[in-house]
């Protein structure tokens, strides 16, 4: 990978340019699941404003070289048992078509599980098999094959625990 790449948490006054590359991250994802774009030609993101407000929400710009190549949505999933720990997870991640097949992917995702040490749990649509691919991939070289993988509700989903 030639690329410089950084990670920066989208700030509140930046939120618009996340607002915009969601919109190309969903219409991608129209390859997989039928969304429908709303009288003003929008996808929309239900959760968006979130990120801003819950501190269990994270945004994250991905820029190349310092120009934006993509986002990663991080959320922690806690349980209704208080038993069960919470789980770090990827609400959503998009590199632009440009920035693919570059190593990109994998570097972030390597960082990101870094940065909120502890359990992780990362799914994709069972349809999606370039995701599967990419996420078992990666997940495989981060945690040395030390990752669990199961089948539920339409979707393939990796758990691991990851360190700082």
């Amino acid at each position: 990978m030639n690329q410089a790449f950084s990670i920066e948490r989208v700030p509140f006054e930046q939120k618009h340019a996340l607002k915009q590359l969601l919109e190309l991250y969903t219409y991608d994802f129209t390859e997989f699941e039928p969304f429908e774009v709303d009288d003003d030609g929008l996808f929309g993101y239900d959760y968006f404003e979130k990120y801003w407000v819950e501190p269990e929400r994270h945004p994250f710009f991905i820029k190349v070289n310092g120009k934006l190549a993509g986002f990663v949505l991080v959320r922690m999933l806690t349980s209704p048992d208080a038993n069960l720990p919470s789980v770090h997870s990827i609400a959503e991640f998009f590199i632009m078509k440009r920035y693919r097949r570059l190593g990109i992917g994998k570097a972030v995702s390597h960082q990101i599980f870094k940065m909120f040490p502890g359990a992780w749990e990362v799914f994709q649509l069972e349809n999606n098999v370039p995701a599967i691919g990419f996420w078992r991939a990666s997940i495989c070289d981060y945690t040395a094959n030390h990752y669990e993988e199961r089948q539920a509700d339409g979707k393939v989903i990796q758990t691991f625990i990851s360190r700082p």
